[in-house]
């Protein structure tokens, strides 16, 4: 039996070669994975959120199948463009809610732990895309590693194939990154 992981990225080099077909056999590969990226994140928003899981995996599968002009490396790579698309959608539903609200006053969009500072609330998703943004200008790669460990879920191996760095570098920059994104959110008020 071929290793899963192989077989996803043969998939997805035969979908980015025009393999229509090659996306119904990629499906039951990968949607339990990204099911559970869609289920973790949702689990760091608010409990009345509209969207699920479900819904947010097959919005994510309508835009990326349709980038004709993405070209697939590899599962770990799928899956960080999969996370990204993920953070975009639910950064943009976060947005469109918040200026529903009059004055443009928001409702949290909660996250897990992972960038609350001390004595901090946990950030809102649009407050930690901004600082997200802002740290990728000043450092891409910090800003790639954050992607990959929080957004998409890779562990500290698959970050490292995917940017081709070592292990300890990735593991120097997410700390960075962590404290670097904790500093910014407690300095620029990131919790509104």
């Amino acid at each position: 039996m071929p290793d899963p992981a192989h077989e996803v990225t043969r998939l997805l080099h035969e979908l980015s070669g025009g393999d229509e077909g090659a996306l119904a056999r990629l499906v039951p590969l990968i949607y339990d994975e990204l099911h559970a990226i869609a289920a973790r994140e949702m689990r760091r928003e608010r409990g009345d959120h509209t969207l699920q899981p479900t819904a947010l995996v097959h919005e994510v599968f309508l835009r990326l199948v349709d980038k004709a002009d993405l070209s697939w490396n590899s599962r770990a790579h799928f899956l960080n463009i999969a996370a990204q698309a993920m953070r975009r959608i639910l950064v943009e539903h976060a947005r469109r809610r918040r200026t529903r609200k009059r004055g443009g006053g928001g409702e949290r969009v909660t996250l897990d732990e992972e960038f609350q500072a001390p004595g901090q609330e946990v950030p809102d998703l649009t407050d930690l895309d901004e600082a997200l943004e802002r740290l990728s200008k000043i450092d891409a790669r910090k800003g790639r590693v954050v992607e990959l460990r929080f957004f998409a879920g890779l562990s500290v191996e698959e970050t490292a194939r995917v940017l081709d760095i070592s292990e300890a570098t990735v593991k120097r920059e997410w700390q960075f990154a962590k404290a670097w994104i904790q500093r910014e959110l407690a300095s620029t008020g990131g919790n509104r």
